[in-house]
């Protein structure tokens, strides 16, 4: 049923149960009758809450695709992203004392000599703070203490969490998911992403252990660097603007490892890298959280929000197992395909019947020969782009 919810772009677990009751072909597919009732959805919490999480790791088809030969365990890419927590900011509490927003303003009124403020008091002295911003250190949400204040992607400041992506950057899947705090820093969260991407790649049949790891400029970090030059992994990871460095109160092994990822950044093989994380990292996010319905969590707690995205990232993979190995594609790709060969048939016809000469009247010619024309050039781009993205898929799964 959470597979369902991620195809059907379903958030909530009450989303996907009335789904699920309601379409026969989902019924068919979860093998229950037409006179059987289906799972309520408190039973999708029952479930999760009594398998571990370990259970949910051992969804990921990698396996498979190492199988099919669509895994290329040498290079990852990691980013990260923000989930909508259940919980809201009017709801947050100050971790000292106890005390809501409004208590709070209220012991601020009487320090500035405001003995009885009313609400029209509290917003006035709220509005002309200076210093209204919120940290994780004083406040938590008493309904999810796991959630943190982050600033969403749309710009909002909510409370969130933290999911993290390691993608392979040859076949597009997903080979470890991990969602922590969200007011953790990227080069903190990074080491345990890519020591969990190592041992799924290891499960999955691979011999070889990652090589290189791409990242955008938020991970540059020279602990960072350093760290996963001890290990053997090379860095592809574009350092911040800054003015000037110092390295004289610093490691010797920080610069050598800062100045190694500078090179091979700068070079041609790191661009094409950086390339293909900003393409093919980000589209993960684009199908987990945005159509997949992951990006805001009905669910409490590191543990249950961890559980339910990486199944969501499973079923990703299983969506890119079934149209690179099976061939399998949507309604509306076949509808593409169909349109396409159409288009092709038309215009062969329209050549036809212009070299045949079946047309006597001038105006009627001069017509078949711009529709002739203009469904050729069409047909031609089409065609033209089908065989470029055949080509590149070719060159990135056989590297030549």
């Amino acid at each position: 049923m959470l597979l369902i919810g991620y195809f059907e772009g379903l958030d909530s677990q009450r989303g996907i149960a009335w789904r699920c009751a309601d379409s026969l072909a989902l019924r068919a597919f979860l093998g229950i009758a037409i006179t059987e009732a289906t799972p309520v959805h408190a039973s999708m919490t029952v479930i999760r809450q009594r398998l571990p999480e370990s259970v949910y790791d051992k969804v990921f088809v990698l396996s498979l695709l190492k199988a099919q030969g669509f895994l290329h365990d040498k290079a990852v890419a990691i980013d990260a992203t923000t989930l909508e927590a259940n919980a809201a900011m009017k709801s947050i509490v100050r971790k000292d004392s106890g005390e809501d927003w409004k208590q709070y303003l209220q012991g601020l009124a009487k320090a500035e000599g405001i003995e009885h403020p009313t609400d029209v008091d509290l917003r006035r002295l709220d509005r002309a703070r200076t210093d209204k911003k919120v940290s994780n250190e004083q406040w938590a949400s008493p309904s999810d203490p796991d959630s943190r204040i982050a600033k969403m992607k749309d710009g909002r400041t909510h409370l969130a969490y933290k999911a993290e992506h390691a993608v392979d950057v040859v076949s597009e899947a997903i080979v470890a998911t991990t969602v922590t705090f969200a007011d953790k820093s990227d080069p903190q969260s990074a080491p345990a992403t890519l020591s969990l991407a190592q041992a799924n790649v290891g499960l999955a049949g691979s011999a070889t252990a990652l090589a290189e790891v791409v990242m955008d400029k938020g991970y540059h970090d020279n602990r960072l660097l350093a760290e996963l030059v001890q290990q053997g992994v090379r860095t592809y990871i574009p350092e911040r603007r800054q003015k000037s460095r110092r390295w004289t109160d610093k490691p010797v092994a920080w610069e050598r490892a800062f100045r190694a990822n500078r090179r091979r950044v700068r070079g041609k093989k790191g661009r094409q890298l950086n390339r293909w994380r900003s393409e093919r990292c980000e589209r993960t996010f684009a199908h987990v959280c945005e159509t997949g319905g992951g990006r805001r969590t009905w669910l409490r707690g590191q543990t249950n929000v961890s559980k339910v995205h990486t199944l969501k990232c499973a079923a990703y993979n299983l969506g890119l197992l079934l149209r690179k190995a099976w061939g399998l594609s949507k309604p509306r790709s076949a509808a593409v395909s169909a349109a396409a060969s159409l288009l092709a048939f038309l215009t062969l016809w329209t050549m036809a019947a212009a070299i045949a000469g079946q047309t006597t009247n001038p105006a009627l010619a001069w017509l078949w020969g711009m529709c002739g024309c203009l469904l050729v050039t069409v047909g031609v781009r089409h065609w033209m782009r089908l065989f470029r993205n055949f080509h590149e898929k070719h060159r990135s799964l056989t590297g030549c």
